[in-house]
């Protein structure tokens, strides 16, 4: 019979042994994972990764495995949208755009030749001396230049690399209800998710926007639409009331445990991934989202697979982008120990990935 411990200190001394014996880079075994809080379902991510992801077919054309945009990048933050773009074309889309200021275009283009940079975003002090109405033409072109391409996205990255410039904000805020209007699916992240818990009507009821807060983010959330502070001790509950307050958007609560929520379920992924937190994993996490959240849209409006009308796409996405991330961050942690950046984990996403869902 299985004995339920509450005490974390024996949790703890569980998961080390698992690791001990069975190495970083495992899944948390059941015993471990019915020890934790009875709120949530543990996800199994790796079989959750072998249904969303789609095999490689000579059929298919350049643009059905994903067509990615990240929202971001400013003068101060170019590498954010960058590892959540390049994350993207890593795990396997087709494509992977860039939205961004003009300051920040030419950075993010030095990066890499793969991505396609579109140098359309406006800071504040671009337009300080200008009159209201040249600033609503400014607003009303920045929209535009997006809208030209927002029937040929599979799913948008709000947020990384965004910072807080007032009208960059206001600008962002109309592409987050053009993406809306066009039912294109949207991950936010970073400086997006400020944006949002200052106007939570942008994602309110919106079942196609996933947020991805950090232990912070979360915080200001909470406070924000519940009016209290987290309770960890009861944190599934939580989570998913948080979610259903906000209309059914999907959450994904980044922590030493994911916990994902709709309102509905909840869903949990343990899987060990590194000690080592460097900065920019949240941004390889909402990249990956995002490629996931799109491959499982299409699974579900292919007839001729087996997808069960009840199973969420943005559910099975954040599973799917939470897994992986955590597989390769425990490789890239094998492998440069200490020194282990950003970089280093996006260089494994694929290696992790075959490894679950070999090509060939």
């Amino acid at each position: 019979m299985l004995v339920k411990h509450s005490s974390s200190t024996v949790l703890r001394r569980q998961q080390f042994l698992v690791r001990t014996l069975c190495g970083s880079r495992t899944h948390l075994p059941k015993l471990i994972r019915a020890t934790m809080s009875s709120k949530s379902e543990a996800a199994d991510a790796e079989s959750v990764l072998r249904t969303v992801t789609p095999s490689l077919d000579p059929k298919r054309h350049k643009g059905q495995a994903g067509k990615i945009a990240v929202i971001g990048g400013c003068r101060e933050y170019t590498g954010a949208p960058y590892f959540a773009a390049i994350s993207a074309l890593k795990i396997g889309a087709d494509l992977s755009h860039v939205f961004c200021t003009k300051d920040a275009a030419p950075v993010i283009k030095s990066y890499s030749p793969e991505l396609i940079v579109h140098p359309v975003l406006e800071e504040s002090y671009t337009i300080s001396q200008f009159s209201e109405e040249e600033k609503r033409k400014v607003e009303d072109k920045v929209i535009g230049e997006v809208d030209k391409w927002m029937e040929r996205f599979d799913c948008l990255v709000i947020g990384p690399g965004l910072g807080r410039d007032p009208f960059l904000l206001e600008c962002v805020s109309k592409i987050m209800l053009l993406a809306k209007k066009s039912n294109v699916p949207f991950v936010v992240d970073g400086d997006g998710l400020f944006l949002v818990t200052n106007s939570i009507d942008l994602v309110k009821s919106y079942p196609l926007a996933v947020l991805t807060p950090n232990v912070n983010e979360y915080k200001r959330l909470v406070q924000k639409v519940l009016n209290c502070e987290v309770d960890e001790e009861n944190a599934g509950d939580q989570l998913r009331s948080l979610a259903k307050q906000i209309g059914g958007v999907t959450i994904l609560r980044k922590g030493k445990t994911d916990l994902i929520s709709n309102g509905e379920i909840v869903k949990s992924v343990s899987i060990y991934g590194s000690p080592r937190r460097c900065g920019g994993q949240g941004d390889i996490l909402s990249g990956g989202v995002a490629v996931f959240l799109s491959w499982a849209q299409q699974l579900k409006s292919d007839p001729e697979r087996n997808f069960s009308p009840s199973e969420s796409p943005a559910i099975l996405g954040c599973i799917a982008a939470s897994g992986l991330l955590r597989k390769a961050a425990a490789l890239a942690f094998t492998k440069h120990k200490r020194s282990t950046l950003t970089s280093d984990i996006i260089e494994c996403l694929g290696e992790s990935l075959e490894d679950i869902c070999p090509a060939s």
